[in-house]
């Protein structure tokens, strides 16, 4: 999809269709007024006849409008006005593309970005217009034999703003949507491929590709007999039990030529989880090709990040493992030392992901990292809580945590803190190690896997992301959702802005 930004009148507009706004009680949008008049009124008196009443979710198609050049005008709903916020703007251009995609046009010219949303400027409402229009006309058919028709013929969108010195802002909006919408695309592909062909092997070379397409991202990749030299023994555990050997993936995008501090982030990486020994039921194993939806998400925020060539240094940390049951995998009550030094009791091979993040967290000490975020689909206690709509997050740093939870709103993208209190380390002692890689307790299964993670960051601030509920579509229309790529590329923007 091509997108473009201009100024300009809607009745003077030569295109296959002009889409413009009616609130609720039929009130026309400053534009479909326009619209209106240059139309003797057909528009108000097609709505008085009952055609459309304004709310979300309605539209109307108009052909031949008098007094215009375009072909067709696509009236959307937008609900009350003063009620225009983050959600229903998004809600809005999603049903515009609905509808847009089926009508014969091929180009469209789109004044919706035109509408007032409380705190928002033309970047925001554009940048937002092309990730909901991204988003909604994503397919994977990579495995598919016989690859589905075109859907759509609808080609280019124009974004309008309302006036000249809105279109500096409206570009940025323009190459900040396309850039985010290809770091969640990367991120879906990569989870919504069969866990036979994403492997971590697979996943390396991903890693790799982006280190040829941008020139500012450099790669290296650690096989396992690197990864024992490490002494990553947590790590190590969850991957001895697949014929897939396990991979450490690094990634270092260099977006300054000081040498200022990189932010680091950690993406858990097992490209299927099974449980290992202690053996998930079978329905539950499906969709565990999304349990290296933290891996994919940090590929696409790093890839964003270098097409919009952010002033930043970002270090991209991925432990990519198989978790398999069998004679070699590791067993319940095994003990095994991490990279940090501290004795690990694992009584649940199922919480495999806290195995290889905390080798990954300790192995970040190295970058001298300014702040280190790690993104896992870590727990179902997750799910449990949030269901599908926020990520869980926590943290040791609470101004980190408040700029993740910004970026958040900003984005779209939302989390909500959980607490990380010390009260809560007691349910993770072992009576054989350091440390026990499940708590005693059933409770509060979101909470003690961060305490877990966060006993190998005492040397530098750091925040939690569980995607667990959020990272894919669960059901009939199971899918990769891309997310949080979208916040984690937002708290770099703001980081950017802050970096200058």
């Amino acid at each position: 999809m091509e997108f473009s930004i201009k100024t300009g009148h809607p009745e003077k507009q030569r295109s296959n269709c002009v889409v413009t706004g009616v609130f609720e009680a039929r009130k026309l949008s400053d534009n479909t007024e326009r619209l209106d008049a240059a139309s003797n009124q057909f528009i108000s008196t097609l709505l008085r006849k009952g055609d459309l009443e304004g709310k979300i979710n309605q539209t109307l198609l108009c052909h031949q409008v008098p007094n215009t050049l375009c072909d067709r005008v696509l009236l959307v709903g937008c609900g009350r006005e003063r009620e225009l916020g983050d959600k229903e703007f998004r809600d809005i251009i999603h049903k515009m593309i609905t509808v847009l995609s089926q009508t014969g046009s091929t180009e469209a010219v789109c004044f919706l970005t035109e509408l007032t949303v409380k705190g928002r400027d033309s970047r925001w409402k554009i940048r937002q217009a092309i990730e909901v229009i991204q988003n909604a006309l994503y397919t994977f058919d990579k495995c598919k034999s016989q690859k589905p028709k075109e859907r759509h013929a609808l080609r280019r969108i124009i974004f309008t703003v309302p006036t000249r010195r809105d279109i500096a802002l409206g570009e940025r909006g323009v190459s900040e949507g396309l850039a985010i919408s290809n770091g969640v695309s990367l991120a879906k592909d990569l989870g919504n491929l069969p866990p036979n062909l994403c492997t971590p092997i697979y996943l390396a070379t991903a890693a790799e590709t982006l280190s040829t397409t941008f020139p500012a991202i450099s790669t290296a990749i650690l096989d396992e007999k690197d990864i024992a030299a490490l002494k990553m023994g947590a790590f190590l555990s969850v991957a001895q039990g697949s014929k897939h050997p396990p991979r450490l993936i690094t990634l270092e995008y260099r977006g300054r030529k000081d040498k200022r501090k990189p932010i680091v982030l950690v993406g858990k990486g097992i490209t299927f989880d099974t449980g290992g020994n202690s053996l998930k039921p079978g329905p539950n194993m499906i969709g565990m090709k999304y349990d290296m939806s933290g891996a994919a998400a940090i590929l696409g925020a790093i890839q964003a990040a270098a097409e919009l060539e952010l002033p930043l240094n970002l270090v991209g940390v991925i432990p990519a493992a198989e978790n398999m049951p069998g004679n070699q995998a590791t067993r319940p009550e095994d003990v095994v030392t991490s990279m940090s030094g501290l004795t690990i009791e694992i009584l649940n091979t199922d919480a495999e992901g806290r195995l290889v993040l905390c080798d990954a967290l300790t192995y970040s000490e190295r970058f001298d990292p300014e702040v280190v975020i790690d993104v896992a689909t870590l727990t179902s206690a997750c799910i449990m809580a949030f269901g599908s709509i926020t990520s869980a997050l926590l943290s040791n740093h609470a101004p980190l945590a408040n700029e993740l939870l910004n970026a958040g709103t900003t984005s779209g993208d939302r989390c909500w803190q959980l607490p990380l209190w010390e009260d809560y380390q007691e349910a993770l002692n072992s009576n054989f190690a350091d440390i026990a890689n499940i708590g005693s307790v059933p409770e509060a299964g979101a909470i003690l896997a961060a305490c877990f993670l966060s006993r190998f960051t005492k040397k530098y601030h750091w925040a939690h992301l569980d995607v667990a509920g959020t990272a894919l579509r669960r059901g009939k229309d199971r899918s990769a959702t891309g997310r949080p790529v979208p916040l984690l590329v937002q708290y770099l923007l703001d980081r950017s802005q802050k970096a200058n």
